[in-house]
């Protein structure tokens, strides 16, 4: 079989999982989207809208799409699986492509977190999984807004895991570049330190953009940066570069006058206004977030390693209490995240 002939499952078709099978499908692939009901029917009743940063703008009729909300659909028919659920939901994934992939199916881990790939392999043992890492945001339209439109708001190009001679050449199409990567450990564990951002847009309310220009959230995210590159140093972790920044540097650039910060960080900035981040959206529709899998990553190093991580611990506090109220976001303010003197344990 030609790889561009090969059956693409997207295991869990949110908005990363419909964009990615959407450029895929509209480049002519052989795509399957396995969705959660609410977005299955979305998709049936209107179709899919693929829009991005350069201007495309693209859509698919219901009927060119193939979807399902039934894993027992889906999965037989696969080749290759990227698994785009949230971190949470892995293991319940690894359990159905288990009960009904193929075993010679390649899965490809396109989620958040440093460890979803190592959970897929615990519970596919013998199989194919690599892991990927997305990085850009991707926005989806309100509920009820049909078609339902997944539009990227930032721009870079997807990272997968060598061990596939084909897998870039048939996942890299238009709106959706792909290349492969020798040490996904450092590119997982560089892409942590951004997504640590992902909490405070859920507690500010604010757009990225508008969060990430405003110096007293990038004072926040720069100081969890800081106790997360000191517990991984003391752990021998080396992670990539961000934005073709050292990681050392990054909270550096965080720190500068807005002005500078503006100048200096474009690439950074390069993002769409709508842009909010995939744990703000989980606070507004009332769902457990993946602070477990960002945060408590690096609570869990911090503590391995006996490095102090009090920010971190504030973030995570506040975003447990936001999922607990279930009121959305909390719209804080910079001034209303108080933590203890950088170098103190937190008790």
């Amino acid at each position: 079989m030609a790889d561009q002939d090969k059956r693409i499952v997207i295991a869990g078709a949110g908005s990363i999982g419909c964009y990615a099978g959407g450029c895929l499908a509209l480049s002519g692939r052989r795509v399957i989207l396995l969705a959660r009901p609410r977005v299955d029917a979305a998709l049936r009743q209107g179709g899919l809208r693929v829009s991005d940063l350069q201007g495309r703008d693209r859509s698919i009729k219901p009927e060119a799409l193939a979807v399902t909300a039934d894993p027992a659909a889906a999965l037989p028919q696969a080749d290759v699986i990227l698994v785009t659920v949230k971190s949470g939901a892995t293991q319940d994934m690894a359990t159905l492509i288990k009960a009904h992939a193929h075993p010679d199916a390649v899965v490809v881990s396109l989620q958040n977190g440093v460890d979803n790939a190592e959970r897929l392999r615990a519970g596919l043992a013998g199989r194919t999984v690599l892991a990927g890492m997305v990085p850009f945001n991707v926005v989806q339209s309100p509920d009820g807004e049909l078609p339902l439109r997944v539009h990227r708001a930032s721009d870079g190009k997807v990272m997968v895991e060598d061990g596939d001679a084909g897998l870039v050449g048939l996942l890299g199409v238009e709106g959706f570049a792909v290349e492969a990567h020798g040490d996904m450990k450092a590119v997982l564990w560089g892409k942590l330190l951004m997504n640590l951002n992902n909490a405070l847009v859920a507690l500010s309310d604010l757009p990225l953009a508008t969060e990430l220009a405003d110096r007293g959230w990038r004072l926040i995210l720069a100081r969890q940066i800081d106790e997360a590159l000191q517990a991984m140093k003391a752990s021998g972790i080396e992670p990539a570069r961000i934005a073709g920044l050292r990681p050392s540097l990054l909270p550096k650039v965080l720190r500068l006058p807005d002005w500078l910060f503006k100048l200096l960080a474009r690439r950074m900035l390069a993002i769409d206004p709508r842009a909010r981040s995939s744990m703000w959206d989980d606070l507004q529709r009332g769902r457990p977030t993946e602070i477990d899998d960002l945060q408590g990553a690096i609570l869990r190093l911090a503590d391995k390693a006996g490095t102090p991580a009090p920010m971190v611990k504030r973030i995570t506090a506040l975003v447990r209490a936001a999922e607990s109220e279930r009121l959305g976001s909390p719209g804080l303010a910079p001034e209303q995240i108080v933590v203890p003197p950088a170098g103190r344990r937190s008790t």
